[in-house]
């Protein structure tokens, strides 16, 4: 039986796109990518023959020639008769609450198309961003089921013709608006295009914001401390934290970044390692322990990892050792990790010595989960991980995830040949020729692919995830004398092994300097794209007919 073709047109592979590609694929359509700036976009839908065109992540219009010959449909991140651009912005700035996303059908005006499958979700007090990685990405796949059954039959409901809403605008007033509506307004347009003002004489976009229950500061807009890259602001009742600016023109960076020597004299307000979570503030890296099993949360922005922070978490787990005998890596709120922080880099006067230091800081993290004898290690995917943060998860003893987890376990096409000891733990969980094929075809895979090939052990549906996942820590600790047998087995694996586990490290390494170092390597030019998110003018050929 013929396998139905369906094109994704869209305008960037994001997370959303990658999570419908990997649920497509996974029940055995043949699915194909097309990027909207391609400048052959036609030709490379006609060269695939498409029964049908999915549009899960779009900001362009789509061409009569595409929708008048192939059934085409969007996902509109709204309700229905919500149209337009800046749908998300206006849900949380009415503090609506609940919102939803649409399938609808492609036709001349925008958003103007019958409805063929849907879903609502309780909206939650966060940022843009955060409710578009999870409520939208789970309503985009929950309804995917329906959207092409109904497709099949012809079932849908007409859209509510309303007006489209305007584009949403704001401004901060610093010495009008409360902590409040200060966050409001950052979290409205937090991550693109983020509120445009101006700190300490430059002209910025603000992103991720705290609020700060206990610093105040004489007048608004003062700058009262800094903390692991973010600043603490001044508020007419309180104080705030912003973690990263970004310049116009340039890409996003910790604010401390931006500021640089504007910040002389301001003083780093330190926490606890692991913070107890004790009032309101900024803070990345945080514990809950229960029993023997320490939950270690670390919360990076875009799941990036600058050299610091890596070190930072290495210290974390080394001291939940003493505390504890199993601990989970848990991530953040929005991705576990995605391994190095490419931006840093970028903005760096000395990329190659800051991207080897990077790399090392990141190879010292994983090796110390890796080498943990003393204690069981488990790695919790309730959120995406992506190149070296797929590798942080496999130095684990256990790898869980949710049902909605999208795994990226590849470097390329950044330009790296990648390190973390995954020349040794890809391998160890799926064999030599399957890690050699994940390595170079680049594609993400699903969590449920993930453990059909043996990459991860558990995954548990997204609505259960933490009570299963705490099911799952808890029974490693219930028999004492299993939980022994697990730790000698460990000890005996890793001491056979010593010699292998440090090669691998070294080759690695050895294989990585010139990408790092060499100024012609392709690493710098691929970052930089990446980092100022250029739009290839040719889709991947990776994306492109992958059955």
């Amino acid at each position: 039986m013929k396998s139905t073709k369906i094109t994704l047109l869209v305008t960037s592979f994001n997370s959303l796109t990658q999570a419908v590609y990997v649920w497509l694929r996974d029940r055995g359509y043949v699915v194909g990518v097309v990027y909207a700036k391609s400048l052959s976009m036609l030709e490379e839908i006609e060269s695939f023959e498409p029964d049908l065109v999915l549009c899960p992540f779009l900001k362009d219009y789509v061409p009569s020639s595409i929708y008048d010959r192939y059934d085409t449909f969007v996902f509109h991140p709204g309700i229905r008769g919500d149209r337009g651009a800046y749908s998300l912005e206006w849900a949380l700035w009415e503090s609506r609450d609940s919102w939803g996303g649409v399938w609808l059908r492609v036709v001349e005006e925008l958003d103007s198309g019958d409805i063929y499958a849907s879903g609502e979700f309780k909206l939650r007090d966060s940022y843009k961003a955060s409710i578009y990685r999870n409520e939208e990405l789970k309503t985009a796949l929950n309804s995917l089921e329906e959207l092409l059954q109904n497709i099949k039959s012809n079932s849908f409901v007409p859209q509510l013709q309303k007006p489209m809403h305007p584009k949403f605008q704001t401004t901060i007033d610093w010495h009008k608006d409360t902590t409040k509506e200060i966050i409001k307004k950052i979290n409205t347009l937090d991550s693109f295009p983020g509120v445009l003002d101006e700190i300490l004489g430059i002209e910025c976009h603000l992103f991720g914001v705290h609020n700060e229950a206990k610093l105040r500061g004489n007048k608004p807009k003062e700058i009262l401390a800094k903390r692991d890259g973010a600043i603490c602001i001044s508020t007419i009742d309180g104080a705030l934290w912003i973690t990263h600016l970004r310049e116009p023109h340039r890409f996003k960076l910790p604010a401390t970044y931006v500021l640089k020597s504007r910040l002389q004299g301001i003083k780093e307000h330190r926490l606890p390692l692991i913070f107890d979570r004790s009032y309101e503030t900024f803070y990345e890296i945080s514990c809950d322990m229960k029993g023997d099993v320490a939950y270690l949360h670390f919360d990076f922005h875009n799941g990036a990892f600058s050299s610091d922070k890596c070190i930072k978490l290495k210290y974390a787990f080394e001291y939940l050792k003493q505390q504890a005998k199993v601990i989970v890596l848990m991530g953040g709120l929005d991705f576990f990790s995605n391994g190095i922080h490419l931006n840093i880099l970028e903005d760096s006067k000395k990329d190659g010595e800051d991207g080897w230091g990077n790399i090392n800081a990141m190879n010292d993290l994983v090796g110390s989960v890796l080498m943990s004898d003393d204690v069981i290690t488990v790695a919790s995917l309730s959120k995406n991980a992506g190149a070296g943060g797929v590798f942080l998860a496999l130095a684990c003893d256990y790898v869980v995830c949710s049902d909605l987890c999208v795994l990226n376990p590849h470097y390329k096409t950044l330009g790296l040949s990648g390190s973390e000891y995954h020349t040794f733990t890809l391998p160890k969980r799926v064999g030599e020729k399957m890690a050699t094929k994940l390595l170079d075809e680049c594609l993400p895979i699903s969590s449920q692919k993930a453990k059909e090939i043996g990459m991860v052990d558990e995954v548990f549906g997204s609505n259960e995830y933490l009570s299963r996942l705490e099911e799952f820590a808890q029974g490693l600790v219930e028999d004492e004398d299993r939980y022994d047998d697990m730790l000698w087995d460990k000890q005996d694996f890793l001491e056979a092994n010593q010699d292998k586990i440090n090669e691998c490290k070294q080759q690695e390494l050895a294989t990585m300097h010139p990408e790092f170092w060499d100024e012609d390597s392709i690493f710098h030019t691929l970052r930089y794209e990446f980092v100022y998110k250029i739009c290839p003018t040719q889709t991947p050929k990776r994306l492109m007919h992958n059955s």
